[in-house]
């Protein structure tokens, strides 16, 4: 087990590597100094400018906390609202959990290698927070808990580090967003995230992003699932963005053990995104799904996805499907790799346009052409995910209602 010390000492071997994926990013550009932001008590969230209210619950965090398990809100570098709402359910910013609970050490960087890449290096040189959310061994989450980082600070660098943990038996689902103030241009988002599914437990993670023009992204998580886990892992961003790379990946360590990525991806002009999700399936039983809908507007996006088969009597799927609605480009690479007999694994991918005789018929409905467009493209975005709880599918369903305007 590394000290501080030792993680800081391969951090900083780490911190001039480029990335392996996508364009590099000179972190000398962003400025990674700490902010300073008052903590916000339950009833002061509201007092929140409504600006900055919208920006959040574009990104799934709402200010009033109606239906939610639990809140984390951190501003730029600084955790401004921390608290869990119901038992069994802990809500804790991770410095905290470094100096105040014992158990922190048996999850911190165990699943990603502090010295992957720069961006992992920064998140350990320069952590500023994040979270700590964790589901006691058999609780149940009645509502999902919610968190966000959001960045106000022009220029700013935000590094963060969270910790997600579904204990034996337990049921956990959350909501996470990352957002950009409504007057921010430029900035850097640098994220690490650590999952453990425990035996027979069940975690939901649902992010959606809403960052500015000019942002670039570096999530850098990996996630690992016990014998009779699943992880449901949905990751939507339908607004522009500079830069994205991420590339998660999941372990299916125990018998029956199952994992499913759903992503919804909208690239404007000038985006680029490098996305997708690998999984490891290493146990009898374990069952894996990648599925990927993506629009180009003339952006750039690659989808990636890899399933890895290493024990017989799996099966996995990987579909990704584009559409090319005003040009750009989309590059799918789906990959299957069996390692032994009796795998099972399969995968589609498409890349296409709106059919005209489709708009057509819409028209002949009584739509007008955009009106057509738009109920196609939505249709096209409605992806069918297995066991999410109704409060999830309803962020989901209001992210892509309100994108609608922003593509056409």
């Amino acid at each position: 087990m590394y000290n501080r010390d030792q993680l800081a000492k391969k951090a900083n071997a780490a911190r001039r590597k480029q990335s392996a994926i996508g364009p590099d990013i000179d972190l000398t550009e962003f400025d990674d100094a700490p902010s300073q932001h008052s903590y916000l008590a339950e009833e002061d969230l509201c007092s929140l400018p409504m600006a900055d209210q919208n920006q959040l619950l574009m990104a799934g965090l709402d200010v009033r906390e109606e239906e939610r398990g639990g809140t984390y809100l951190q501003k730029d570098t600084d955790v401004i609202h921390c608290h869990a709402q119901q038992e069994g359910i802990e809500v804790i910013p991770i410095k905290k959990a470094l100096e105040t609970e014992p158990w922190i050490g048996d999850y911190y960087w165990k699943l990603i290698d502090v010295d992957t890449d720069k961006y992992t290096a920064a998140a350990e040189l320069g952590l500023h927070d994040g979270y700590v959310i964790r589901a006691l061994p058999g609780s149940r989450s009645i509502y999902p808990v919610q968190a966000c980082l959001y960045l106000e600070k022009e220029n700013i660098q935000q590094n963060v580090h969270n910790i997600i943990i579904a204990e034996e038996d337990s049921e956990l689902h959350i909501i996470t967003g990352c957002a950009t103030a409504p007057h921010m241009k430029k900035g850097l988002h640098v994220g690490v995230s650590e999952f453990y599914v425990k035996k027979n437990a069940r975690l939901t993670f649902t992010m959606i992003h809403n960052w500015a023009e000019d942002m670039a992204v570096r999530p850098r998580s990996v996630a690992r699932v016990e014998a009779g886990g699943l992880f449901l892992n949905n990751y939507i961003c339908m607004k522009p963005v500079r830069s994205l790379q991420m590339y998660p990946t999941t372990h299916l360590v125990g018998e029956n053990a199952v994992a499913r990525f759903y992503s919804i991806i909208v690239g404007s002009p000038g985006s680029y995104y490098d996305l997708g999700g690998r999984i490891f399936l290493k146990h009898p039983g374990n069952r894996a799904e990648i599925v990927a809908r993506t629009i180009s507007n003339g952006g750039d996006i690659i989808a990636r996805g890899h399933l890895i088969g290493e024990e017989p009597d799996i099966k996995a799927h990987l579909e990704c499907r584009g559409l090319l609605l005003k040009g750009g480009r989309i590059h799918a690479i789906p990959e299957l790799e069996g390692l032994v007999d009796g795998v099972e694994m399969s995968h589609e991918a498409a890349v296409g346009k709106i059919a005209q005789e489709e708009i057509a018929y819409l028209m002949s409905r009584g739509l007008s052409e955009d009106e057509a467009t738009a109920t196609i493209v939505r249709g096209f975005l409605s992806v069918d995910i297995p066991g999410l709880p109704p409060q999830l599918k309803a962020e989901i369903d209001k992210a892509i209602e309100e994108s609608d305007k922003d593509m056409m």
